[in-house]
């Protein structure tokens, strides 16, 4: 693979692990839903201005339309409002770690989701290591008997449970232009979390700088303008090249909560991010065939 497209991956990885950094500074002013709507309105208003200065065609029905809807609340609306309300309670760093772990619940949910590809023996091992650095992550919580703490991060964990479905979902809106159909799940996601945001927080107030800062950022650079850089780099890498942003991003936000946050590292955050890293390369597999050539014929999927 080319060097410009490492640097791409780098870039984005990198880009992803500052979004938990810019959740807690939008959470000193903003409520978890406020911030969730924030991050798809600004994304959603970024991703159609590209789609009209490409010209790109839309074509939709009324019920692609209630469809798109659904897929961009449960992909975008209510996995960023589920880190929001998460990070209330645990920092921006152990929220990052917490993602890493979508492409185990993605592997379990594919496997039994119909036509969809069957787990092998490395991706049920990667599996189990995604869930073994999530109980590492947890230790330090239950030591110090935080409740709150520990219930923050299942709620976080939801997020990457709704990543593992969407992109199961996905799969019906494939006659469509990757960038289009982001526009409008977007648009979809905004609409549904709108009312809900309204009703449980009320008209956001913005009186800080930061806050406005942080707002487009979130939305413009890294929700729009990163998944227009993740759909034009997707075909020229390919998805098993690509799913290595998931090894940079929990990286990024780690060192992003400790260097401009003043969060605290644990040993027990280390030794889950490792275990659950262990977990993401048995899952691509390719380091471990490398290494193992002999499990290449071994690792068929089950069923």
């Amino acid at each position: 693979m080319a060097l410009k497209y490492w640097l791409v991956i780098c870039v984005l990885g990198i880009g992803w692990g500052m979004s938990f950094m810019f959740n807690a500074i939008l959470l000193r002013e903003l409520g978890p839903l406020s911030v969730s709507l924030g991050r798809v309105a600004f994304g959603a208003l970024g991703c159609w201005i590209y789609v009209i200065a490409a010209r790109m065609p839309v074509h939709l029905t009324l019920g692609r339309a209630i469809g798109l809807l659904g897929f961009g609340a449960l992909s975008y609306a209510a996995p960023f409002a589920f880190y929001a309300l998460g990070q209330q309670h645990i920092a921006s760093g152990v929220a990052g770690i917490v993602n890493a772990t979508t492409p185990a619940f993605a592997v379990i949910v594919s496997h039994f989701w119909p036509g969809s590809e069957r787990a092998t023996l490395l991706k049920s091992l990667g599996v189990l290591c995604g869930f073994i650095g999530i109980v590492v992550l947890s230790v330090p919580i239950l030591r110090n008997g935080e409740t709150s703490q520990f219930w923050a991060v299942l709620l976080t964990l939801c997020a990457p449970i709704c990543y593992a479905f969407s992109v199961n979902i996905a799969r019906a809106f494939r006659d469509m232009q990757p960038v289009v159909l982001v526009a409008l799940a977007l648009t979809g996601a905004a609409l549904a979390i709108l009312p809900l945001a309204l009703w449980r927080e009320g008209l956001p107030v913005i009186e800080r700088t930061e806050t406005w800062l942080s707002l487009l950022m979130i939305g413009f650079v890294l929700t729009s303008a990163a998944f227009i850089a993740f759909y034009w780099l997707l075909p020229r890498v390919g998805p098993t090249n690509i799913s290595t942003v998931t090894l940079i991003a929990p990286v990024s936000a780690l060192i992003l909560g400790i260097w401009v946050l003043g969060e605290t590292l644990h040993p027990e955050h280390l030794m889950g991010m490792a275990a659950i890293f262990a977990g993401l390369l048995l899952i691509d597999g390719r380091l471990v065939r490398r290494l193992w050539p002999q499990l290449a014929e071994k690792d068929q999927p089950k069923g």
